[in-house]
């Protein structure tokens, strides 16, 4: 990937050769303009305002203090212009994605109708009790996760078990967005052996292994799941002495139906997703998920099919979900591509990668400041590594532990509200609302890793 301090040429920049003051004021605008685009954005967000006009009105204001072109015809011979770059960020998602998210939406909905996941619920709740509903979304959620299977696919795909666990375990359904988040996005996601794409980027840049560091990155995994899970349960036990229960909605699937598949052939259709995107991900690609879903998809339909309930309904429920879940998820991608144009993100880029002091903390700063900006994970990565990993490097900082303070940075911050995971699972995939649901996710998903990479970095001080 490019260094992006080497992204605009004089030529390309019409404002070069400007004197040093004016530069530091266009800078300093720029700056107020992405962080106040950022601000806006996610107080929007947390007030429920559509991502399809939030994202464009918060990207206009970084457009317009960082001064880029709001129309094509208006932008300079290669330079960029607002239209321009946020649609190619929109599009762009959607292009790479669109597939994944059908597919996943589609299996979500054929487990939902087919009764495949109320039979799976009610297994685990017969085994483990209502009393560990939540714990049982949590380990569904970090196996398939830590089978390779998409974040995004996973939250399709646990949804409808995690409905009805919590369903039948009278629990507070706002709470079902962070705890399928705290299985996915924490302990599993960004600790050594992990197939997702988090613990992947650093290997290219750095010539490391996905292991890297195992030993410390066990030990974090563990103090996340078991804080994460202490934490989490304490906040359901606290809204039910409170009062708070389940309660259900006009389109939620139907239940206490009593045409159940039998559990085992329910779970078939999950081992399918989990074995052939596990399997086939090295020779695939992302284009694992879609063979593993679509394969997933007709397991859900053929072992179960004589208890569908309306599957052209589930089918069309499906596709309709899918579009409302890649848009709002392309929409802060649209944004967050407006802000990596604006000056500001170049200097604050340039700032955070060249702090002072130990390689490992620098780099565990800016990791997360970049990805809370872009509010991306593996954005954070893909814009940091090719600046910090040779210059870490060159100083002798081990390659294995700034493997793993990378990844495991990356998954903190790049969790604030605006984050396309975030965004998708709690409103477009359970349907709730931020101010709801968010709060018990930023626990669970900000609070959480930070403390898990302060513990990391302690254990690398200590030379584990």
């Amino acid at each position: 990937m490019p260094d992006l301090r080497t992204m605009r040429s004089p030529a390309a920049d019409p404002r070069a050769g400007l004197d040093p003051s004016s530069e530091r004021t266009r800078h300093m605008l720029s700056l107020i303009g992405l962080l106040g685009g950022l601000a806006l954005l996610i107080v929007l967000t947390m007030r429920g305002m559509s991502l399809f006009v939030a994202t464009p009105l918060c990207a206009l204001l970084v457009a317009l203090t960082s001064d880029i072109a709001l129309l094509p015809p208006l932008a300079e011979d290669g330079g960029v212009d607002l239209v321009g770059q946020y649609m190619s960020g929109f599009t762009g998602f959607i292009a790479s994605w669109f597939f994944i998210f059908l597919l996943g939406s589609l299996f979500g909905k054929l487990m939902e109708s087919s009764g495949g996941a109320e039979s799976v619920a009610h297994w685990i709740i017969g085994r483990l009790g209502s009393a560990r509903a939540a714990l049982a979304v949590v380990l569904a959620c970090a196996v398939l996760t830590y089978g390779g299977v998409s974040l995004f696919v996973v939250a399709f795909s646990v949804y409808p078990m995690a409905l009805a666990l919590f369903r039948d375990a009278d629990l507070p359904r706002r709470f079902i967005p962070a705890t399928m988040a705290f299985g996915s996005v924490t302990f599993t996601m960004t600790s050594a052996g992990s197939p997702e794409i988090q613990n992947w980027i650093p290997v290219e840049f750095l010539g490391t292994s996905p292991l890297a560091a195992w030993q410390a990155s066990l030990v974090v995994a563990v103090f996340m799941a078991v804080v994460g899970y202490v934490w989490l349960k304490w906040m359901l036990d606290r809204a039910v002495a409170r009062g708070e229960s389940f309660e259900g909605r006009p389109f939620d699937p139907e239940t206490g139906r009593g045409d159940l598949p039998h559990p085992a052939l329910a779970t078939i259709p999950l081992l399918v997703v989990l074995g052939i995107s596990f399997t086939t991900h090295d020779a695939l690609g992302t284009s694992a998920l879609i063979v593993a879903l679509l394969a997933g998809c007709l397991a859900a339909a053929a072992i179960n099919l004589r208890h569908l309930h309306a599957p052209g309904e589930a089918l069309a429920e499906g596709g309709t979900g899918a579009l409302i879940a890649i848009g709002n998820t392309a929409a802060v991608v649209g944004f967050g591509t407006v802000a990596k144009a604006a000056p500001a993100f170049e200097v604050a880029v340039d700032w955070v990668t060249h702090l002072p002091g130990s390689g490992l903390v620098s780099a565990a700063v800016a990791v997360s400041a970049i990805a809370a900006m872009t509010g991306s994970a593996s954005g954070g990565q893909a814009i940091a590594l090719p600046i910090l990993g040779p210059h870490y490097i060159d100083q002798g900082v081990d390659p294995d532990q700034l493997h793993r303070v990378v990844a495991i940075s990356s998954g903190a911050l790049d969790s604030l509200p605006h984050n396309g995971y975030v965004v998708t699972t709690i409103r477009a995939i359970c349907g709730e609302t931020h101010a709801a649901a968010y709060p018990a996710m930023a626990a669970l998903t900000v609070l959480v890793p930070l403390a898990g990479l302060i513990l990391c970095l302690g254990l690398f001080a200590i030379g584990l």
